[in-house]
């Protein structure tokens, strides 16, 4: 019977300790080949916190699926700063260009309700309106309305 185990953990940056070894100590599974496996696949994330998910069986054999990144990880990294700001309609902490809105919609693409790259982007902008994180200098309500009447579709066209 296989048992699953689901943490963050930072981008190639696993190891034996919490969250990830309290969860798998009392498994049958190898710590240290998991915590390998896991730095293995999400290297390409270097320190950005991402889901995995680690299913288990019995006899020790394990597989392991990596998600993407949450948004807010995601521009936080992009852009980035460490936090986002305590009053994101006053005070921006930081801003991103149309390429790197782009970017982490493509990324994230696949988790979104959305079906185009045009409108990826406006659900990253959305995240981007909690954050205080400014597009092309401008407040991303503002963004999603200049995205909305097509002054984007240029950038944000389907590859």
């Amino acid at each position: 019977m296989a048992d699953t185990i689901e943490v963050l953990v930072p981008g190639g940056q696993a190891n034996p300790g919490p969250p990830l070894g309290p969860e798998l100590g009392p498994t049958p599974v190898d710590v240290q080949a998991v915590v390998e496996e896991i730095n293995d696949q999400t290297a390409a994330f270097d320190g950005t916190e991402v889901p995995v998910t680690v299913e288990y069986e019995e006899d020790g054999s394990f597989s392991i699926d990596v998600g993407v990144p949450p948004t807010a990880e995601l521009i936080k990294d992009e852009a980035g700063f460490e936090t986002g700001s305590g009053e994101p309609q006053e005070n921006f902490v930081a801003d991103l260009s149309i390429e790197q809105l782009k970017s982490i919609a493509e990324q994230k693409q696949s988790d979104l309700l959305s079906y185009d790259t045009k409108n990826a982007a406006k659900e990253v902008a959305g995240t981007c309106v909690t954050l205080g994180v400014t597009i092309e200098g401008e407040d991303a309500r503002g963004f999603k309305a200049k995205v909305d009447a097509g002054e984007f579709d240029d950038v944000l066209a389907e590859a």
